[in-house]
């Protein structure tokens, strides 16, 4: 009823990542040109790093969309694990058969074989990592491991990490400063200006099947951009709980008295200022 009320064929403000939905973000572009420079320069580690919700796995799967043929991708969503469980996961990216038999002298041996076949092959490898504020640092160091195997001319694996702020201080300390040294390139995600947000909105609503002209009023579009501060998946949030109360009433737009009501409801949202009211 949701989606029949707006002329919708699909939920356009979902905070699932989904690169069919994909707006062109400044940020986000300048992040993605970051990465295929580092990669194509042949850096060994790029970090990425950004608050909660500002779109860094959007951003990763993105990249892994944008690489040809030429090259090997290994994707972690999950680093929390110990030295051991990260070369077995490397390994069944690279389909390494029996792998788990195998202590880490062999694995990493087995590795390294694996990418020597993939460079001879004249293809490269990159092993993205979300999440990894929450690699343990004895992880980390293992991943700088990782990154050692080498040939004369260029590494023989890339790797990119995404993560939160806490990243940034989990590689200040004592222990990881040969990786932080590793690290060639770095850019930290931002949120929208107001005027992106407006095209944002516009364009998850024409992919969803929306057909319509101004479905948010100006000062809704405002008001989103107050309550979020630019945040991609605060925006969401905000404009689906928005949409939920325009239909609930019965209305075919929504205002900025909508966007306050979902502002309310909405852990994380920005504070009300004096324009709010």
């Amino acid at each position: 009823m949701y989606l029949r009320h707006f002329g919708l064929t699909e939920l356009p403000f979902r905070i699932t990542p989904d690169t069919s939905f994909t707006y062109s973000i400044r940020f986000h572009q300048q992040a993605l040109n970051t990465l295929l420079m580092a990669l194509n320069a042949g850096e060994g580690f790029v970090k990425i790093s950004g608050e909660v919700g500002t779109g860094k796995t959007l951003l990763c799967r993105l990249l892994l969309q944008t690489l040809d043929d030429s090259w090997v991708t290994a994707y972690l969503p999950n680093p929390n694990l110990d030295p051991d469980t990260l070369f077995l996961a490397l390994a069944e990216e690279l389909d390494i058969a029996n792998a788990a038999g195998l202590d880490q002298y062999h694995l990493m041996r087995e590795i390294n074989h694996a990418l020597l076949d993939i460079a001879r092959a004249k293809k490269r490898v990159v092993f993205c990592i979300d999440e990894a504020q929450a690699m343990p640092v004895e992880t980390l160091e293992a991943l700088r491991l990782i990154s050692n195997l080498e040939t004369e001319k260029r590494k023989l694996v890339q790797i990119v990490l995404f993560g939160q702020p806490e990243l940034d201080q989990r590689l200040q300390r004592p222990e990881a400063r040969q990786l932080l040294q590793r690290i060639a390139f770095h850019y930290r995600l931002g949120g929208m200006n107001k005027d992106e947000i407006e095209n944002y909105v516009a364009h998850r609503l024409r992919v969803a099947g929306y057909r319509g002209e101004g479905l948010f009023s100006r000062a809704a579009l405002r008001g989103l951009y107050r309550a979020s501060g630019g945040t991609p998946r605060l925006v969401n949030i905000l404009a689906h709980k928005s949409l939920l109360s325009v239909f609930g009433e019965g209305q075919q737009s929504a205002k900025l008295r909508h966007v306050r009501l979902a502002r309310r409801d909405t852990e994380g949202a920005r504070r009300v200022s004096w324009w709010w009211q």
